[in-house]
């Protein structure tokens, strides 16, 4: 759950905790490649709060939502693979999707999907009148168009078909990698899919504090979280490690 306007005031207040990032690209000579040193520092474990990189890319903001799920999975994994060419973990990288929240927080939940829902039936109305008016001055409209259906963002939800198909891609998406990247070879991965009760977040601070209570943990060991909550910068500080940590 986010906190509204938090990043904006610290940012304004502390511009200096804002750190730009090297982003090696393609066509340099040798290429971007996983294995290779971080520009940005070398990282241990990456966190990734996997609703963060699901919603802007099944329906994003500043450019054409996907036409199919495929595609949508594919903008998911280029969104992802992105993000891991900046941190380049080198021991663990833990994925976790949002399952069922606590009962808490239900009611927000299903107060905020009513309303996507029917601002979803408003759009699908609109485009309707819009097709039929362009009908009414000539146009021929394919029926490709005419029987398209607005997706709804209401699929990311546990328990839906769509968040089974999400788990399979990703669990598939990692064989891959863990088979073809030289850099993912020492790499330990983790999948917290829907089907694991908690908010991604949650489950992720969990994951660090039984690290941190296992008598084997090593105080070296360099953490990154990647979410788009503001709340992770609470629950991160909530840890109380060393900030060198993090």
């Amino acid at each position: 759950m986010g906190v509204p306007a938090l990043f904006r005031w610290l940012s304004r207040k502390y511009p200096k905790i804002i750190s730009p990032v090297v982003e090696e690209e393609d066509h340099e000579i040798g290429g971007a490649k996983y294995e290779n040193p971080n520009p940005n520092g070398e990282i241990d474990n990456l966190y990734l709060d996997m609703n963060g990189i699901v919603h802007p890319c099944s329906h994003p903001e500043h450019k054409k939502p996907p036409e199919t799920e495929d595609e949508m999975f594919l903008d998911i994994f280029k969104y992802t693979d992105r993000v891991l060419m900046m941190a380049r973990p080198r021991k663990v990288l833990m994925i976790a999707v949002d399952g069922v929240a606590p009962r808490a927080k239900m009611n927000q939940q299903r107060a905020r999907r009513f309303r996507a829902a029917k601002d979803a039936e408003l759009k699908a109305k609109q485009l309707e009148i819009e097709v039929q008016e362009r009908e009414l001055r000539g146009e021929i409209i394919n029926d490709a168009i005419k029987g398209k259906k607005q997706w709804d963002s209401n699929a990311i939800t546990p328990g839906t078909p769509f968040m089974d198909r999400l788990a399979e891609a990703l669990r598939y998406w990692v064989a891959y990698k863990l088979s073809s990247d030289p850099g993912w070879a020492n790499l330990q991965v983790i999948i917290s899919d829907a089907t694991v009760p908690g908010e991604g977040e949650h489950k992720l601070m969990s994951f660090i504090r039984s690290q941190r209570s296992d008598p084997q943990y090593d105080p070296n060991t360099k953490h990154c979280i990647y979410g788009l909550d503001a709340d992770l910068i609470f629950l991160g500080l909530a840890l109380m490690n060393p900030i060198s940590e993090f």
